[in-house]
């Protein structure tokens, strides 16, 4: 998809495109989409990062709650989004033996009381190795800071999205 085809979407369709960026947050979406025309996937995506920046704390960690454990109930239900189901997949984390997905479940769990989101990472940067040592590593971390990081995650994963939905085909408009 290129970017004069994302500039002439009608609301809805952005909203129904765009509308997972941010995991579950197509509010977002639907406020990204009248900051049109964008001039390319940058321009895109800083949309949508400045708005994330632009929340209060609250609505900062309310990104984050929408934001599944990871290979947590949701993957064990078959319940989450398609692109979560494809990122967990890539990283290895739906094919967790029992004790593994144990152990992730118990630190998910610390974390989600220790700082009252779900641990949020870009599980497609990352291994099923790496998920709990950098989960039990951030369980450690300040709040002001582990939300600072969080939400730096949020935008990896909104990154990948974006690029996933336009690449190659990204490249920049000119505007009027």
């Amino acid at each position: 998809m290129d970017m004069v085809k994302v500039n002439s979407m009608d609301f809805d369709e952005f909203v129904d495109v765009f509308g997972n960026i941010v995991e579950k947050c197509p509010l977002i979406a639907a406020a990204v989409w009248s900051q049109r025309p964008f001039s390319g996937l940058e321009d895109l995506e800083n949309h949508f990062f400045t708005f994330i920046d632009a929340l209060p704390r609250s609505g900062q960690e309310g990104i984050l709650r929408c934001h599944p454990d990871l290979a947590g109930r949701d993957l064990q239900q078959g319940t989450l989004t398609a692109e979560s189901q494809r990122e967990q997949s890539q990283a290895g984390l739906t094919s967790l033996d029992t004790n593994d997905r144990l152990r992730l479940q118990q630190l998910n769990a610390q974390y989600r009381e220790r700082f009252g989101f779900p641990f949020v990472l870009a599980a497609r940067l990352s291994d099923r190795a790496t998920v709990p040592r950098e989960l039990a590593r951030r369980l450690h971390c300040q709040p002001e800071s582990e939300l600072r990081t969080a939400l730096g995650e949020v935008k990896k994963i909104s990154h990948l999205r974006l690029t996933d939905l336009l690449g190659a085909h990204s490249a920049r408009v000119e505007l009027p």
